[in-house]
């Protein structure tokens, strides 16, 4: 990667366009925000200053932070206009105390710009340091903090930071951010208790300003010390007038809050029913075969030759989804249960455990912490349940709730890939009735009433485990 690019990326270094921060900055002014002070804790090139010096033409000062020199050597006061003073500082926004840019800590405080656009993932990929000091600031513990739920974008920790600190005065947020960050703010002010009088999402044409394909808003919150508000407007674009309301409740984010408030004795957080992953084993060029006549074919195209007992009819999330099931692809199933020595496949079944260790070194190389403390070989989102005839299923990935049954194949249970749910039954006929049930327009719409559709995967176990079965 060409350090240009790599530093565009880790910098989040996409420059928010003059068009768009004279429209926000108009938009502010609709809604009666009048800053004393101006904070934009990633300026750039610094357009929204440009546009606040401006527009906010009573503001006493114009504060940006940049860590990029080249970008500070290139401002200019008399071009960003003379009727406010701003000042530019060459600084590091995870390292900054934002309370020493303060003298009157009475003074009106807008927290506005860009705040990158990347996950801490993503920068480990390329090997970027932008980042703030290590620390599970999301609280997630054990597995969640191993598989992926510790991976959070960095705009994320900044705006935290941000609302943060507003909390201690009276202003203004006013930050562009990907619609999901969003409304993991929103969680995070609610959860804290934090006090605001406002707070309103709206949505930003990202093709059109950024050329990029990504779900994102503008997110504004008022801070009033004293006042605190648990439901939030979220408006389409910078333009309407119309809005829908979200709600908080039982620590989530309620997408209609309408619906959801006739439908909540339907609510639990404590399922008798539980819903499951698919498989994760993070190989599919070794542990996925595709059966073509007699002979199974192995992601790398090789001949594969081993027993039938680790060997199971597989069905990926988008075959769930379009009801295209492909009866001649299989996965290989090591363990029963998490954690099961695999060991006795060498005695049970050797020429898949010759198989296994010929193609170990694709294996061994699979990047997660869960497999390295566990056996040789191991998967997981695999247990008894896995091994039930019939089971009922929907992928995660797309944007309806249309729930499907699936029995076995060739006598074998089948197995999803891990962007799907399910939930496993022993019985026909039990099968059959939750099917019903779940397909039903009631149960569709408590389902609805708490899905964001807009996210990469809308539909979530966190989400399918909040049906209360005993009110049905």
């Amino acid at each position: 990667m060409k350090k240009q690019s790599k530093n565009k990326i880790e910098y989040g270094d996409f420059q928010t366009p003059l068009i768009l921060t004279d429209k926000i900055c108009n938009k502010l002014i609709e809604l009666n925000v009048c800053p004393d002070i101006i904070i934009e804790p990633t300026c750039g090139v610094g357009n929204f200053l440009k546009s606040s010096s401006h527009l906010f033409k009573d503001s006493k000062e114009i504060i940006g932070i940049e860590i990029n020199k080249n970008y500070v050597n290139q401002f200019d006061n008399n071009f960003l206009g003379n009727t406010n003073t701003v000042r530019i500082i060459n600084h590091d926004f995870f390292e900054i105390d934002l309370s020493k840019l303060i003298t009157n800590k009475n003074d009106n405080i807008l927290i506005m710009g860009n705040f990158p656009w990347v996950t801490n993932s993503e920068l480990g990929r390329i090997q970027g340091l932008n980042l703030p000091k290590k620390n599970n600031f999301q609280k997630n513990n054990g597995l969640e903090a191993i598989t992926g739920k510790s991976n959070f974008d960095i705009s994320e920790w900044m705006l935290i930071k941000s609302v943060d600190f507003l909390q201690n005065h009276q202003g203004y947020l006013a930050m562009l951010c990907k619609t999901s960050v969003a409304r993991k703010i929103i969680s995070y002010l609610s959860k804290q208790k934090y006090n605001f009088s406002y707070c309103s999402t709206y949505g930003i044409d990202t093709k059109r300003y950024f050329n990029a394909n990504v779900e994102a808003c503008l997110l504004f919150c008022q801070f009033v010390p004293g006042r605190e508000k648990h439901s939030f407007n979220i408006f389409d674009n910078l333009d309407t007038s119309k809005y829908t309301t979200i709600a908080y409740f039982d620590n989530r984010l309620i997408r209609d809050g309408e619906t959801f408030e006739k439908l909540s004795y339907l609510y639990t957080n404590k399922p008798k029913i539980k819903w499951r992953s698919g498989v994760k084993h993070d190989c599919s060029k070794i542990m996925e075969l595709e059966k073509i006549g007699n002979i199974f074919i192995n992601g790398l195209g090789e001949e594969v030759k081993i027993e039938n007992d680790y060997i199971y009819p597989l069905v990926k999330g988008s075959n769930v989804a379009n009801s295209n099931i492909k009866k001649n692809t299989y996965v290989l199933i090591t363990q029963k249960s998490i954690g099961e020595d695999t060991n006795q496949i060498k005695e049970l079944a050797p020429k898949t455990w010759n198989y296994l260790q010929s193609h170990s070194s694709y294996l061994d190389k699979r990047a997660s912490r869960i497999y390295k403390k566990n056996p040789q070989f191991s998967i997981f989102g695999i247990g008894e349940y896995s091994f039930y005839p019939w089971k009922i299923a929907i992928c995660g990935l797309y944007k309806k709730l249309d729930f499907k049954l699936f029995h076995l194949i060739q006598n074998k249970p089948v197995m999803f890939d891990d962007t799907v749910y399910f939930i496993s039954f022993k019985e026909e006929n039990e099968a059959t009735k939750m099917l019903d049930i779940l397909n039903s327009p009631k149960i569709i719409d408590f389902y609805s009433s708490l899905i964001f559709w807009d996210e990469k995967r809308p539909i979530k176990s966190s989400i399918l485990n909040c049906l209360n079965w005993h009110k049905i």
